[in-house]
């Protein structure tokens, strides 16, 4: 599994089936492990903060969920990325989870968003073995983070869904690395999505590396500051590497 290098980020490469094919291995073959969806968010983030960076550098898979990500390992490697976004992959995996017989926790997120994905999970996926947990929006005691792991382990999933939003579920899923005994993957808004509580930009625009904007168009008052600054600052750092990486051949 090569991982190749995004600003501050390490990427693995492979086509979206190869990468469902690692997932499913890592499941399978590790005790504990984790996978970060990355997007231009948590590469600005990881830029940013050294310590977040080990973080996202030290997980077992890290798929490049946005469109600028794939296109950015095109400019700088001349490799044809697939994007392997976390609102297509946990579809996917749940109907994997199904076929095969394994399970899947759902930890993070509101009760609403939780109780609407089983609703719909119901129909799409009626055999699927799945279970819920919404922690309290506050720092937790260590008791109280403990029981967690309790929970979770107890029921033994094959896959553990993190929405807690970036940073903060990629530091998670860190700290829980040989606590929680399953595949741990931080999906963040994909599950809002998935419940149909919040709409997908359509495909031209994810084609064209839109999504972003489509996202703020929904939210502008939290989302108009992240954006332009992330987006700008991505736009130079990528431009800065792109001339190490071609022109002085420093990768």
């Amino acid at each position: 599994m090569k991982k190749r290098k995004v600003i501050n980020t390490l990427i693995n490469t492979g086509s979206y089936e190869e990468l469902i094919g690692n997932i499913l291995d890592l499941s399978k073959n590790s005790r504990s492990s984790y996978v970060c969806i990355s997007n231009v968010h948590m590469a600005i983030e990881a830029y940013l903060d050294k310590t977040f960076c080990n973080i996202v550098n030290s997980s077992d898979i890290a798929t490049p969920d946005g469109m600028p990500l794939a296109k950015a390992m095109k400019m700088l490697y001349s490799v044809d990325q697939d994007r392997v976004a976390g609102m297509d992959l946990m579809p996917d995996l749940m109907h994997i989870s199904e076929e095969k017989g394994l399970s899947i926790f759902l930890y993070g997120s509101t009760d609403e968003v939780l109780k609407a994905i089983v609703s719909k999970a119901k129909n799409e996926f009626p055999n699927l073995k799945l279970h819920i947990y919404s922690p309290p929006f506050r720092t937790l005691s260590h008791e109280e983070k403990e029981h967690i792991v309790r929970i979770i382990n107890k029921h033994n999933p094959d896959f553990v869904f993190v929405a807690l939003g970036c940073p903060k579920q990629e530091k998670w899923m860190s700290e829980h690395k040989n606590k929680i005994n399953s595949c741990m993957i931080g999906l963040g808004g994909a599950l809002e999505v998935y419940a149909n509580l919040k709409s997908r930009a359509p495909q031209w625009m994810q084609n064209y590396s839109l999504e972003w904007l489509y996202r703020l168009i929904q939210d502008p008052k939290r989302l108009w500051k992240r954006y332009l600054v992330t987006n700008s600052l991505f736009i130079g750092l990528l431009f800065v590497q792109f001339i190490k990486v071609r022109v002085f051949k420093d990768d």
